[in-house]
């Protein structure tokens, strides 16, 4: 999927589940419980155990037009592993520009974290399709960043849940992203996956 595509898709979408979890036996279920909740962009991070072998078989699930990707990409190397095994996207907790740059040379949307203005359009430079907003913000920051700087795509995550995700959308972003607000980490420990979908 080209990046164009991907940001497309995504602002169709809306939203997107991302997966950070220690339980690797636990981790697909607990994707699966998301994807049967509704959700077709899928994120698995690189630091929840088997996340590759995980976005494999994911990926690999045509009937369902997942978009799965990839996050907590820190080098070039994550780059091309990530890519390899299915994901259609990279997602990195910093602005790394060899990062961007590896996943824009292979064809694959970047979205790097970003916590001011300046780093959004420092990766927005460099060649990111979006822009993770990251750490937590107020719906108030994305209309306000937007003022100046209106052809950023911007994707805030942490902090998101079900009360103030419409606030974020209406505020101008491009899309949400539910990390622990959907899937709880003492749930999917204790195997309570129910609650996720």
């Amino acid at each position: 999927m080209s990046p164009a595509l991907f940001v497309d898709a995504f602002a169709q979408h809306r939203a997107s589940a991302i997966l950070r979890t220690a339980h690797a036996d636990n981790a697909g279920p607990a994707m699966e419980a998301a994807v049967r909740g509704g959700f077709r962009v899928i994120e698995f991070t690189l630091n929840t155990p088997g996340a590759l072998n995980l976005i494999r078989q994911f990926a690999s699930r045509t009937d369902e037009d997942l978009i799965v990707g990839a996050g907590t990409v820190l080098t070039v190397e994550e780059v091309h592993q990530a890519i390899d095994a299915g994901a259609q996207f990279i997602v990195s907790p910093v602005v790394d520009v060899e990062v961007i740059r590896a996943a824009g040379e292979r064809g694959v949307a970047t979205m790097p974290s970003c916590p001011t203005p300046t780093e959004m359009l420092t990766a927005h430079r460099a060649g990111a399709s979006l822009v993770k907003l990251f750490p937590q913000q107020e719906p108030i920051w994305v209309k306000q960043t937007l003022g100046p700087l209106p052809f950023l795509k911007i994707v805030p995550t942490s902090g998101v849940h079900l009360n103030n995700c419409v606030a974020f959308l209406k505020a101008g972003a491009h899309a949400v992203g539910f990390v622990n607000t959907l899937f709880d980490g003492n749930d999917i420990a204790g195997g309570r996956l129910d609650r996720i979908d």
